[in-house]
């Protein structure tokens, strides 16, 4: 395990979780009627907060294509799911309010459930998928559920809806994940001959509607709500498509496997717990927004 590669992606996690906030605080002024909508993201544009929290995620993300240079899909990305340690920590800050037991309880749940996991699963090898491989189908479903997920909520309670936006965002930024790690072994033999494959613009592609699952889902509720769902989501999807689609290896003994499971269990019951803190959203936020709602 190379913990050079778990600190970059540690340091991604912060950047990312900063720019989350900043982006949720900008795109919850958005009216309702933006969700899905491409005019949702040409309206942001226009708001310097977003372009900040979109600058701190792309930075971010650049210093997680350093750590996936480094490691595995598998291996990195449960650690980006503290980037939600890294959002409430900013909201604390914006609110001034004490870092509470329950955000404690749940930091220590998140990072120790990523930390049994990678100790006992313990990611490793895996080898490069052809660029025609039919490994590359598990990332086509993922795309496809994504879109159901994301869609199938038109109707819904703005939480229920939010939530499964989120959820569809999380996955496609799984497939992200996967696609990085792709891409930047790819340019490691060539630049030119990198972009004669579609990867590079399926990276492009996927990371767009990501970002328009994740902003629609920022729209509809507080971070609170919305957050949570991706930050699960995340890690899973690719830990499954790093298996899938690059062959890493992680161990399949029993009690391994029972370990490992605890750990991704610890992680998403502290994704949880620390959603539900009532500094990832403003109060009353979701009060006067359903009141705007039923108008």
């Amino acid at each position: 395990m190379s913990l050079l590669g778990m600190a970059v992606a540690v340091v991604a996690a912060c950047l990312i979780g900063l720019g989350f906030v900043a982006q949720q605080h900008a795109a919850f002024q958005e009216p309702l009627g933006r969700i899905l909508h491409p005019s949702l993201l040409l309206d942001l544009l226009h708001s310097r907060l977003w372009l900040a929290g979109i600058a701190l995620m792309i930075a971010g993300q650049l210093v997680f294509a350093f750590a996936l240079d480094l490691v595995g899909v598998a291996q990195a990305t449960p650690v980006l799911t503290v980037n939600l340690v890294f959002a409430l920590i900013a909201a604390h800050v914006i609110y001034r309010e004490p870092f509470g037991v329950r955000a404690l309880v749940g930091s220590l749940m998140l990072t120790g459930g990523v930390a049994l996991f990678l100790g006992v699963g313990q990611p490793h090898g895996g080898t490069p998928p052809g660029t025609h491989s039919l490994r590359w189908l598990g990332g086509a479903v993922v795309l496809v559920l994504a879109v159901l997920v994301a869609v199938g909520g038109g109707h819904r309670d703005l939480r229920v809806r939010a939530m499964l936006l989120a959820s569809a965002a999380g996955l496609l930024f799984g497939l992200q994940d996967t696609l990085t790690r792709s891409v930047v072994l790819l340019f490691a033999g060539g630049v030119a001959d990198a972009f004669r494959t579609w990867q590079p613009y399926g990276l492009v592609c996927v990371g767009a509607l990501a970002l328009l699952f994740a902003q629609s889902a920022f729209d509809a509720a507080p971070l609170r709500i919305s957050l949570p769902a991706s930050t699960a989501a995340e890690p899973l999807t690719a830990i499954a498509l790093g298996v899938v689609i690059f062959d890493e290896k992680i161990r399949l003994s029993t009690r391994d496997l029972a370990l490992e499971a605890l750990g991704l269990a610890g992680m998403v019951a502290g994704i949880v717990v620390l959603g539900r803190s009532p500094y990832l959203g403003k109060p009353g936020e979701m009060a006067s927004r359903d009141g705007s709602a039923g108008q």
